[in-house]
């Protein structure tokens, strides 16, 4: 009988961060997880309590060190969010800011180089990033939100994980849903080609749940090591559609590199 996988989830109270470390917690025979989160309140809102957490910022490493002590995973899920400025007059876009300390170069690029470079200095064997589609894309709409680059500086720190020589796991989901799991077929692509073309002209998105799915199982099979691959869900209830259940075949169909 193995040791369970000891696993740190960062931006675990976020909406799919919470999912995972949740995913996670009902299979003790198989992970022992904590989580990394800023704020306290929130970890108790969510969990109910602060055992098994640890209340610290990724700008900052020394929290980081203790946090993966041991472990044998980490699962980024840390992201810059925008916010919205004063509501916008009637007719008018939403103009949108990143508060101090929290751009995307701070917390996509230089939060996550922090989080590698101490899972790599903590021995950690196995590092799973979720980031988003569109990198490729410096015109994406997210891309202009705020002039902040968020996914031209998320795939930065994408390329900093593979050169750092830790197995990696590279999950970019298209646009992200608050729908139920395990209810869709999944498709796998490179490079941001299904923004391009979408298949069948479906939307490129997904639910967080199924998000959170395809982390839990790239920790435990092989063939998601060392892999980096966009990712979009059929919409439920699409013609001919097989829900995916196999996922070490679906890994199958990824390939290593950006």
């Amino acid at each position: 009988m193995t040791n369970p996988l000891q696993v740190l989830v960062t931006g675990a109270t976020g909406r799919t961060g919470s999912i995972v470390v949740q995913k996670l917690q009902l299979q003790p025979e198989q992970y022992v997880v904590r989580g990394f989160a800023r704020s306290e309140a929130k970890v108790k809102q969510l969990f109910g309590t602060t055992e098994g957490f640890y209340l610290g910022d990724i700008t900052t490493r020394d929290r980081l060190k203790e946090a993966l002590a041991d472990c044998d995973a980490l699962v980024i899920l840390t992201s810059a969010i925008p916010q919205m400025k004063a509501p916008p007059e009637p007719g008018q876009r939403p103009e949108f800011f990143y508060p101090e300390g929290g751009s995307p170069e701070q917390v996509d690029y230089q939060g996550q180089v922090n989080q590698i470079d101490a899972a790599k200095a903590a021995g950690v064997k196995h590092v799973v990033l979720v980031g988003s589609m569109g990198g490729t894309n410096e015109q994406h709409p997210l891309n202009r939100m705020a002039n902040g680059n968020i996914l031209i500086w998320k795939r930065k720190a994408e390329v900093y994980l593979i050169d750092s020589g830790l197995d990696y796991t590279i999950v970019r989901a298209g646009g992200l849903q608050d729908q139920p799991g395990g209810q869709r077929e999944l498709i796998v692509g490179k490079d941001d080609t299904m923004l391009a073309n979408p298949p069948e002209g479906m939307p490129t998105s997904i639910p967080r749940a199924d998000v959170a799915e395809i982390v839990v199982q790239a920790l435990k099979l092989p063939a998601a090591r060392n892999k980096a691959f966009d990712v979009i869900a059929k919409p439920e209830g699409t013609p001919g559609a097989v829900v995916t259940t196999n996922f070490q075949a679906l890994f199958e169909q990824t390939t290593p590199g950006l």
